[in-house]
């Protein structure tokens, strides 16, 4: 093989295995930071992953609040109208954070079915809904999104 085609086959060589393995790398690192969104019913149902990093929405159940006195843990629980899920959140909650209302969280999911969120998100005026809870909610056979959220 003449000695310019054989530079030119190792320059080739070269960039396809380091193209290859910088693919590889950035898959390996975003698989990481996916974080899928599960609906109350396919969380109690055992469809989400346990331990893993997934948001959980829906409309947080009337009397269910429940804040610790001495530290700020605060235990609620959140449903599609379907089903509820018990979410634990330590930390600030948001200002618009209310009983009825729409709520999206973020977090992990125990053994014992029990979403130990990290981040809880509230929506920001009467009329929105975050699109996973509205999503969540269509599906399960809710019409009136915003009604339910107020009724339960």
């Amino acid at each position: 093989m003449h000695p310019v085609r054989r530079q030119r086959l190792f320059i080739i060589l070269f960039i396809v295995i380091f193209s290859s393995i910088a693919v590889l790398l950035l898959a390996f690192a975003l698989r990481e930071n996916i974080n899928l969104f599960y609906p109350p019913q396919k969380i109690v149902a055992g469809e989400a992953p346990i331990g893993t990093q997934i948001r959980a929405g829906g409309c947080v159940v009337r009397g269910s609040i429940k804040r610790a006195s001495n530290s700020l843990k605060v235990d609620f629980r959140i449903t599609d109208g379907v089903v509820s899920l018990p979410v634990t959140y330590m930390g600030i909650l948001p200002d618009l954070f209310a009983e009825g209302e729409a709520t999206v969280v973020s977090g992990k999911l125990d053994s014992v079915g029990v979403f130990n969120a990290t981040e809880v998100l509230a929506k920001h005026d009467e009329n929105y809904m975050p699109p996973e809870v509205a999503e969540a909610m269509a599906a399960s056979g809710e019409t009136e999104h915003q009604q339910t959220c107020n009724k339960i």
